[in-house]
Order: structure tokens, then C-alpha cells, then sequence
């Protein structure tokens, strides 16, 4: 349980920091929440390429598989809601 906690955790900080430049860089609100969805649709794609069928493959995994992806998840959501809250009170990046 107490690694789950802290991949959740590593997770949400990774894609809240990565979503956080990018958005800085780039000028681009919600990015790193279409890189994110387009990173899992890859990967779900690439895993589950000729070994059944898509659904069957996502019932292999459980709670424990998904709660850090959900996490991260919520990090590129988060850095983005972040840099619009910081944009809207008029501090400009780069």
C-alpha cells in the first residue's frame, strides 16, 4: 500500500512538473493533457497489439494499476489549471 502511495504520488509530481514547463514554453494551456492521453492511448495500443482484444487486455489490470495513472492524470490537469490561474493574475512566463 505504501508503495502505491508513493508511485501515485512521483507520478502526479512527474506530469505536474513536466505539464508545468511545457506549458511555459510552448504558451499552450492544456498540452501536456493531450500528450498524456495520447501517451496511454500508445501504450494501451502498442501492449495490446495481436494478443486479444482491448477490453480483455484492460481486464487484466486492477485498482493498483490504474490509481497512478490517475495520478498523473490529475498532474497534467493540475498544470495546466496552474498556469491559467497564474496567466489570469498577470505573471507572464518566458
Amino acid at each position: 500500500m505504501l508503495q502505491l502511495i508513493i508511485v501515485t504520488v512521483l507520478l502526479f509530481v512527474l506530469f505536474f512538473g513536466l505539464g508545468f514547463i511545457l506549458n511555459m514554453l510552448m504558451k499552450t494551456t492544456w498540452f501536456p493533457i493531450y500528450g498524456y492521453i495520447a501517451l496511454v492511448i500508445g501504450l494501451v495500443m502498442y501492449w495490446g497489439w495481436g494478443t486479444g482484444s482491448l477490453a480483455s487486455n484492460l481486464a487484466e489490470y486492477s485498482v493498483i494499476d490504474y490509481v497512478p495513472a490517475i495520478g498523473g492524470l490529475i498532474g497534467a490537469i493540475l498544470s495546466g489549471s496552474t498556469i491559467r490561474s497564474l496567466r489570469q493574475k498577470g505573471f507572464r512566463m518566458f
